[in-house]
């Protein structure tokens, strides 16, 4: 299998010419957001300044392209996931829309008193957070599926959890702060098995891993595109078919009807157009297509084999440095969590952005995770595809010289 050929990648990505404080950009935030190749940014200008025109809607030219555009991306992005039917995409404002959508939609109808919830202490706050406001109005119970000793969700702590009243699990595919893979295949067997469905936050898999939906046998998966060389402000929701049709709506306005009686005699259209009311993220959605594209075309599984040299060569050379804590040597993707001890992650983070550095601190929207480390916050260092070893290089000689100057008083 070829390697990555990092320097030509990042050519395609104009956000590297430029500079922070004077020096040259180190972006290694790209779990909060990726860079945008000029491929996604070209496929947006082609909408905003050739193809305006709202979609589904007019009859002229413009407005049929810009229709065909915006399903192509669908196309693409179902193509993505493994999924059957591209009537199997809903596309939405992100990964937060998505898992909000299916708790509101599915979780309201579904559940009532004595159900149970399952998520864990791994989860992103947009994965657990929704189910927490759907148990407080109907009446289910929450329970956490526990970690084990390297705060990873195992088939063991599933399980013990697991029962007959289990009927949702909620679970994270790539940790956002840990970088861990979940076994979500083996998740889903398992879960089934107990007449559960099971929704899948992707937000942190898509960009790194393979994903078959089909194989997966997952009912839900959500992902964001702008964590996946995407534009902001769109992202997509998988579901399988006979749960989305037979869901009911939670945002409503134009071009999701069927037929409109103000008498309330309303029907509604099939999926995904049922939940799509209103006027797209038009240009967003088109810019997906060539981010899948530009995936597809690197390839996932390079991408993951070089996320795991740069993390290996991190944890590497980290470790050679005393007073550096590290919390996930064992990462599966491109994510590090680590603090300088002594030292608060904000203020650390201060020195890598005098260094032209660009990194997480803070709880990363994970707050129940910074409790099981017993940690404030940490510093989050996340590769992907355009990073090399010089921008680890950077990293470090900026984590030892920060370190240095706390102890000796200079800050």
């Amino acid at each position: 299998m070829p390697k990555l050929d990092v320097e030509r990648i990042r050519k395609d990505f104009p956000m590297l010419n430029e500079k922070m404080n004077g020096n040259p950009l180190t972006y290694l935030d790209s779990g909060a957001t990726s860079l945008k190749p000029r491929q996604v940014l070209e496929a947006i200008d082609l909408y905003n300044t050739k193809k305006t025109a709202n979609v589904h809607r007019g009859v002229y030219a413009i407005a049929a392209e810009a229709t065909e555009l915006y399903e192509g991306a669908r196309e693409a992005v179902a193509w993505f996931l493994g999924a059957a039917t591209p009537r199997e995409v809903i596309f939405t404002r992100g990964a937060t829309e998505s898992l909000n959508l299916v708790a509101m939609s599915w979780g309201m109808a579904n559940l009532g008193p004595g159900d149970e919830i399952i998520t864990s202490e791994l989860e992103h706050h947009s994965s657990s957070l929704p189910w927490q406001n759907v148990a407080k109005h109907t009446g289910a119970t929450l329970r956490l599926a526990p970690l084990d000793k390297d705060g990873r969700i195992s088939l063991e702590g599933l399980e013990s959890v697991l029962s007959d009243k289990t009927r949702v699990v909620a679970i994270t595919y790539v940790s956002n702060v840990m970088g861990y893979i979940s076994p979500i295949k083996q998740i889903c067997e398992l879960a089934h098995k107990k007449g559960a469905i099971v929704s899948v936050d992707a937000a942190q898999a898509a960009p790194h891993l393979r994903i078959n939906v089909q194989e997966l046998n997952c009912d839900f998966l959500s992902i964001t595109g702008h964590k996946m060389l995407g534009p902001t402000g769109v992202g997509a929701l998988y579901g399988r078919w006979e749960l989305l049709n037979s869901m009911e709506p939670v945002i409503f306005g134009g071009e999701m009807v069927q037929s409109v009686d103000l008498l309330g005699n309303t029907s509604f259209k099939e999926p995904p157009y049922r939940f799509e009311a209103g006027t797209p993220t038009i240009a967003s959605a088109i810019g997906l297509k060539p981010a899948v594209e530009y995936l597809e075309g690197v390839g996932l599984e390079n991408i993951h084999t070089h996320e795991n040299e740069l993390i290996k060569y991190a944890v590497s050379e980290l470790k050679k440095h005393e007073g550096i804590s590290i919390y996930n040597e064992s990462s599966d993707t491109g994510i590090l969590a680590f603090n300088i001890d002594g030292v608060h992650p904000h203020d650390m983070a201060t020195v890598f952005d005098a260094s032209g550095i660009c990194l997480r601190a803070g709880h990363h929207c994970a707050q129940p995770l910074m409790k099981w480390l017993k940690q404030p916050a940490t510093l989050r260092m996340s590769a992907y595809i355009y990073n090399n070893k010089a921008d680890i290089d950077a990293l470090v000689r900026a984590a030892v010289s920060g370190k240095e100057a706390f102890i000796n008083g200079v800050f």
